[in-house]
């Protein structure tokens, strides 16, 4: 107020909104949800259902069966299946151990499919429509290991000692498949882990070439640890070529939110919601009672590079199979894949993680107070 007067503005508001930055080849890949702000209101657009669900355009026309190996009650039901999908005229593949072991058996499945190569391997999600695994959750880690591009959706049925993802029922392996190649279906999206090792120079030098300068994907975690060293792990970690920290302990792990439930968790990481596109970066035993695990967003790339001066090599594995060794100097990068593996569901996706926490892992069961009336907090 000046001279016992107030002065008057005009009200002038400009709209803008908040878009995802674009870089490079990437320009289209994080457009998604922006933030807009129009008269006044700062706003994000309604939540809607995020469950995903599998139509089919046409009818599937060819499955391929991956099965838990060296168990009777696998290959008994496989055979079984294989008889039934045949009689409803679908083409099936199966593993080349698996046909060997279904001749033998029975010389009239020849109709049988399979691959003789990598290369072949490499192009098979153009012939399949759907894949069912018979084994427990390392079946699923099998069948995502083999299609490193893109994978078709995945029914498994549960047959092992770990059910996370595996939440069909054998028994009415019929009705399920029935219901799902008719659709639509519920499916969860798992999103994997795109990893490659880039050896330093000397350490290439030093000893042989080993096969870890390939690409791996991933569906569980890496995990690095120290190995048969005496020493703590010294590894440097760069989110994005930006320095982060050093991680001395036993190691470090990089999981997937499906991963979240397995080694991590173990570790001290938190349960994620294995549609949450993000990556955990959990240490093992810290040697500082700060260091807590980190959930990132799914854009980053992660380097965990091992110093040259370190005093003892790093070993790195993917989902628990093909242990590496890291030289002084050697990284390991890894981002999110471009390709998830679609698994279906017999709930919608948060109540089938629910549902699986409480039962694979009896999560929040305890005895309730209450006198005589001991119950599960279920």
């Amino acid at each position: 107020m000046i001279n016992g007067s107030f002065f008057s503005y005009p009200l002038v508001q400009v709209s803008f909104r908040l878009e995802w930055i674009s870089e490079g080849n990437k320009s289209t890949q994080y457009q998604q949800d922006v933030v807009t702000f129009e008269s006044g209101n700062i706003s994000t657009p309604t939540c809607k259902n995020k469950q995903i669900i599998l139509v089919w355009d046409s009818p599937p026309q060819c499955v391929c069966i991956l099965t838990k190996p060296n168990c009777k009650r696998v290959h008994d039901l496989c055979k079984e299946m294989i008889v039934w999908l045949h009689s409803v005229s679908l083409s099936i593949y199966v593993e080349p151990r698996v046909r060997r072991e279904m001749l033998a058996d029975d010389l009239s499945m020849t109709f049988l499919h399979t691959w003789d190569s990598d290369e072949e391997l490499c192009f098979l999600h153009n012939k399949i429509d759907l894949i069912v695994t018979l084994g427990g959750d390392g079946t699923v880690l099998w069948a995502a290991s083999l299609f490193r591009g893109p994978v078709p959706p995945v029914v498994s049925f549960a047959m092992g000692s770990l059910g996370f993802m595996t939440p069909f029922q054998s028994e009415s392996y019929r009705e399920c498949l029935l219901s799902v190649m008719k659709g639509p279906a519920y499916i969860t999206i798992r999103h994997r882990l795109h990893c490659r090792i880039i050896r330093h120079s000397s350490s290439s030098k030093s000893r042989k070439k080993q096969a870890g300068e390939e690409v791996y994907i991933v569906l569980n975690e890496v995990a690095i640890d120290r190995g048969m060293s005496s020493f703590l792990t010294n590894l440097e970690c760069y989110c994005d070529n930006i320095f982060v920290t050093n991680v001395q302990g036993d190691g470090l792990i990089l999981s997937t939110p499906s991963g979240s439930t397995a080694y991590s968790l173990s570790a001290g990481g938190s349960m994620v919601h294995p549609q949450v596109a993000a990556m955990l970066f959990t240490p093992i035993c810290p040697h500082s009672l700060s260091f807590r695990p980190l959930i990132l967003p799914e854009h980053v790339t992660l380097r965990v590079q091992v110093p040259e001066k370190s005093r003892g090599d790093a070993w790195v594995s993917f989902d628990g199979r093909e242990r590496l060794q890291l030289g002084c100097g050697d990284a390991l990068v890894c981002h999110l894949s471009s390709w998830p593996v679609p698994t279906a569901c017999t709930l919608e996706s948060t109540n089938a993680f629910l549902e699986g926490v409480k039962e694979g892992l009896y999560w929040n069961m305890r005895k309730l107070q209450g006198g005589k009336d001991i119950r599960l907090n279920i």
